[in-house]
């Protein structure tokens, strides 16, 4: 179809369409022929095409019925003088041809004049009647296919050209203020859902097709009747048409004048670039297409560079809106073209890109030979490329389903984006530019301080290929442990204190996550970082619980069952795991987040391979608290001391669990701990290590195995402190061998056991090794006794609210004092206690629990110390 013969169809229309409805208003049912002809095939949907035929499609719905039937001769209306099959003798009005075509053909015209159409209502964005006429093409395609025929390469066609067309309405509708009216919406959502059906019925005929069109076309030929070969050779020439006119296609400027790009009109253009740049109406696509151009005519280095800093910058201004992320086609050039800038600058010791440059002439070309001290320096920021390549694709991530297959095929890209922030790192160590160095060094250590050692090794292994390489570089021989060092140390050096506080939590959340619990306990505390953490961005905030929960797991892993349940109270104390973790949004009761909140809150969101699974994370909570919880419950006597909890999420589900009339198999994680927790109290401690076992989700602690033994183990020996804890009252003399026998434990392991409880006074009791035997001394406190415990405890409250009441008073937030008594450290522990209930993630973590613990037993032992000095007095 060349173009001369639109302009030709355009001026005919009129004539054409009123002898059409001539023949429509008769009995005889014409098929229509002018328009078929004009158009043989909707190649170009997403161009300009004909002329709008809105009447003549609905005219040729009612005549679908007819086409089948058998055809006779039927006058035929004056043709076109180029349409195909029409000759000199239609020019006049005397003679009109008889033509006879077959029902195949007759179906394919009548698809062709829908898609054309379509091409009218898409012009004007009339999705009613572009979803009409695409019912309207389904149906034909439906009885075409009752009648064993083919899918045609037209319908595919339009399949394909009409999804491009619905992304680029809908991105279009996204960024657009003024949205459109309720009926073409509902229209266009009706089209999408059709197409995407459709695209899915047919995606092996749309997979040929998007391979090799020409093949497709071809395959259809070859399957089809020989009466079908006039609709194929117009098919064929349409396409030859239109390959001719995309040959003489040339930008056109103002005044119609046609644009050459020269390489010494590149500044010229590149101004021109600039200056639309932000504008409302500019066309971005417009814009890369032309810089992708000024690209191929570049000469030198500093037109290259000049080009790729302005084509960079547009690819990632395509997308206005802040909540789409870019597609992976225009991420995956902008990579590209950033490694292509890395590589001229680093090759090329004459030219520096840096963000503060002395104003210089935008349209002339300059060089190292007239710089003064031979650098051209060059306005604009490789990290900032840099930056939001990184930002584009952990953006990419979070708007990707992470169940699917196009998840794992976006993490694959990962590997480019990590090799190219190793190259940008290069450069800056040659150019020696601190503080970009040090932002590219964090961003690398943000994609390595979480992962496991082979998917590092995977990653470094990218960075060995390349030519240029960062000094730190991890060989198949090192550990991931000395790149993480090396990186972590280049930042404590750095004057930003972001950037550290972001290195030390990384660093000890890589000590925590390869089982180093000490190191990583050690750095925190002496950070001090729990203090300060308030104070930074919620990034950060961020990273120091997810540092702080891994750190208790590694406490978990290493079998150190109390620091791993102090470490993780001060996060499930907040019930707002998920959201804290950055792995959910919180919904509060009564509380109904805006828009804009629920954006940014999404927005904040890790990408899924970064999630800490939350209910192995749980898991490990509620036995720590079970294997430290149940044995404090066997040693309380008194009920006001049954009301000091250890950790009270814990104690509500017990206490909920023993509330149940009946207790079925256990189903959830929860299930298992609760019946394992009440095993363990009645003395069943072969059925709680059983219903610890097995809980599935064990599977994915690393070391699986190991785990589950130090549990049995762990369970062994809490449950004989249960024992002793709840039957001292009832022995006067134990045998160790029995116990040694009943826990299934080694006679010296249960010595140990048992002579650490009297050490610690929390047996009442003598070790007589001789006889083998537990000898239990029973005090009875007298009433006064007990009175002057109990007063203790209240003196000892009444004193911390003074300090709180008077700190308050005086602004005073500064914690550990000097007091030897441990009042303060307890005042600590309450803020802290305090804090992590209101939910401020800022506070908190193992160094303050672990000194407001400390404080807190003093109101505990004060009453016991009375009373031991008394018996001792009588």
């Amino acid at each position: 179809m060349s173009r001369f013969f639109r302009a030709a169809g355009d001026s005919d229309s009129d004539s054409s369409s009123s002898e059409e409805e001539e023949l429509m208003s008769s009995d005889d049912e014409a098929p229509k022929q002018a328009a078929p002809a004009a158009k043989p095939a909707m190649s170009r949907f997403l161009k300009s095409a004909g002329d709008s035929d809105s009447d003549e499609s609905s005219d040729e719905e009612e005549s679908e019925m007819s086409s089948d039937e058998e055809e006779q001769p039927k006058p035929k209306p004056k043709l076109g003088r180029f349409v195909h099959g029409a000759s000199s003798e239609d020019e006049s009005d005397e003679d009109v041809k008889r033509v006879v075509k077959s029902a195949r053909d007759k179906r394919l015209d009548e698809m062709e004049a829908t898609g054309k159409s379509m091409d009218n209502a898409l012009k004007i964005n009339d999705w009613v009647a572009i979803s009409t006429e695409f019912d309207k093409l389904a149906r034909m395609v439906q009885r075409q296919q009752n009648v064993s025929e083919p899918v045609p390469p037209f319908y595919i066609r339009t399949l394909v050209n009409l999804e491009n067309s619905l992304n680029v309405a809908v991105a279009k509708d996204k960024e657009s203020k003024k949205k459109m009216n309720a009926s073409n919406a509902r229209a266009l959502t009706a089209v999408k859902q059709k197409v995407k059906k459709l695209l899915k019925e047919f995606e092996k005929e749309v997979k040929r097709f998007q391979e090799d069109p020409e093949a497709f076309e071809r395959e259809y030929q070859t399957t089809v009747q020989p009466e079908v070969a006039p609709a194929a050779t117009k098919v064929k020439k349409a396409k030859k048409a239109e390959e001719d006119e995309d040959e003489d296609f040339m930008t056109v400027g103002k005044g119609g004048k046609a644009v050459h790009y020269t390489p010494e009109s590149i500044f010229k253009h590149l101004q021109v670039v600039q200056e639309a740049r932000g504008k409302k109406n500019t066309d971005r696509t417009e814009q890369i297409r032309i810089l992708e151009k000024l690209l191929e005519v570049s000469v030198t280095s500093y037109q290259r560079i000049r080009v790729l800093l302005a084509l960079i910058a547009s690819r990632f201004d395509y997308n206005s809106s802040v909540a789409t992320h870019m597609s992976a086609e225009l991420w995956t050039s902008a990579q590209k073209e950033v490694d292509q800038l890395i590589s001229i600058v680093a090759t090329d010791s004459g030219y520096s890109i840096q963000e503060i440059t002395e104003d210089y002439d935008d349209l002339a070309e300059r060089a190292p030979a007239t710089e003064s001290d031979g650098v051209v320096r060059i306005r604009g920021s490789v990290i900032s490329f840099v930056d939001r390549l990184d930002d584009e694709f952990t953006k990419s991530l979070q708007n990707i389903d992470p169940h699917g297959t196009e998840y794992v095929d976006r993490l694959k890209d990962e590997k480019e984006l990590y090799s190219t922030i190793c190259r940008a790192q290069a450069l800056y160590e040659k150019t020696k530019q601190e503080d970009p160095l040090a932002r590219v060094i964090m961003r690398r250590l943000e994609h390595i301080y979480s992962k496991p050692d082979p998917v590092v090794l995977a990653l470094e292994a990218t960075v060995a290929t390349s030519d240029l390489k960062p000094s730190a570089i991890l060989s198949a021989d090192d550990k991931t442990s000395s790149l993480i060092h090396s990186l972590c140390v280049h930042l404590y050096k750095s004057g930003n204190s972001l950037l550290r506080t972001r290195a030390m939590l990384s660093h000890i959340y890589h000590f925590a996550l390869h089982n180093d619990f000490h190191t990583a306990r050690d750095m925190l505390l002496m950070s001090h970082l729990q203090d300060s953490i308030g104070n930074a961005d919620v990034a950060t905030q961020i990273l120091y619980n997810r540092t702080v929960v891994q750190l208790g797991l590694s406490a978990f892993r290493c079998g150190l069952i109390k620091e791993s349940q102090a470490t993780l109270h001060e996060i499930f104390a907040t019930q707002r795991v998920k959201e804290l973790l950055a792995q959910g949004v919180h919904q509060q009761r009564y509380q109904v987040l805006s828009p804009e909140q629920e954006k940014v809150e999404r927005q904040r969101q890790l990408p899924f391979h970064m999630h800490i699974n939350t209910e192995l994370l749980e898991a490990a909570f509620l036995v720590s608290t079970m294997l430290v919880e149940i044995p404090v419950l066997a040693s309380i006597e008194s009920e006001e001391q049954k009301r000091k909890a250890i950790s009270k999420p814990f104690r509500r589900l017990l206490d909920f669990a023993d509330r149940q009339v009946f207790t079925g198999p256990p189903e959830s994680t929860r299930d298992h701990i609760m019946q394992a927790s009440k095993a363990l109290q009645d003395g069943e401690w072969e059925k709680c290590r059983d219903l610890i076992q097995s809980i599935k989700i064990w599977s994915l602690m690393p070391e699986c195995a190991a785990v589950k033994e130090m549990l049995a183990k762990r369970i062994q020996e809490e449950g004989l402190r249960t024992y002793l804890f709840t039957y001292a009252p009832h022995y006067r003399t134990l045998s160790l061998t029995l116990l040694a026998k009943t826990f299934s434990l080694p006679l010296r392991a249960v010595t140990s056991l048992v002579s650490k409880m009297i050490w610690s006074e929390e047996l009442q009791a003598a070790l007589d090794q001789s006889a083998g035997v537990v000898v239990f001394n029973r005090v009875e406190l007298t009433r006064t006794q007990q009175l002057a415990q109990t007063l203790a405890d209240k003196v000892n409250a009444l004193v911390e609210q003074n300090e709180k009441a008077l700190d308050q008073k005086l602004g005073v937030s500064s914690g550990w004092g000097e007091r030897a008594d441990g009042g303060k450290g307890d005042k600590r522990g309450e803020q802290t206690q305090e804090r992590s209930r209101r939910g401020d993630r800022s506070r908190g973590g193992a160094r303050g629990g672990a000194r407001g613990g400390r404080g807190a037993r003093f109101a505990q032992g004060l009453g016991s110390q009375m009373a031991g000095n008394t018996q001792r007095n009588r």
